[in-house]
């Protein structure tokens, strides 16, 4: 498979259920305004991933090459994990006033820092550190793919997903990322 192919699929499957699609259908329900949300949520994730992958770059730069294959096993493996524990928006989470760009161009920034998806993208990048920018287009591809419908079609989109389906076949992806990684030497 691609490097994109692979960036767009881990991202957009993993997207699916996580905090940040719930605060797409928050921003989506609060501004009713989609056209400045998605163009936020690309924004803001074009820059927190290319930061993630970049670290990822940084990092195994650091690390000899045995070292960082098991340290990507290990990652694909926590991330198979990781993403069956459904995510949820805190109840004391707000979004500012400042208006549906700044807002949640903000939000989905933050949002993202630490989440399953800029880990995984920092992943992809130490694993794929001659395809940066193939990586950082994926991934924000994924992540668009995941999120735009929840903000054009809000509650009917969210409900619609089999979220149980959705995690145990990322699960499985992760895990067979993890099993080709060992596999492959």
């Amino acid at each position: 498979m691609s490097v994109l192919a692979i960036s767009i699929a881990t991202v957009a499957l993993a997207e699916i259920g996580d905090k940040t699609q719930l605060l797409s259908l928050l921003l989506a329900s609060r501004y009713r305004k989609p056209i400045p949300i998605i163009l936020a949520i690309l924004f803001a994730t074009l820059l927190n991933h290319a930061i993630a992958a970049w670290l990822g770059v940084v990092v195994a730069d650091y690390l000899t090459p045995d070292v960082l294959r098991w340290v990507l096993i290990v990652s694909f493996a926590v991330m198979a994990f990781w993403v069956l524990i459904p995510d949820k928006l805190d109840d004391d989470e707000s979004v500012s006033n400042r208006g549906p760009f700044v807002a949640s161009f903000i939000a989905f920034f933050i949002a993202e820092i630490g989440d399953k998806t800029q880990v995984a993208t920092t992943v992809l990048g130490a694993q794929n550190s001659d395809a940066l920018t193939t990586v950082v287009i994926g991934t924000t591809i994924g992540m668009l793919i995941a999120n735009v419908p929840v903000v054009l079609l809000g509650k009917k989109a969210a409900n619609a997903l089999p979220l149980n389906i959705v995690r145990y076949a990322t699960a499985v992806l992760f895990a067979v990322l993890a099993v080709a990684t060992w596999w492959l030497r």
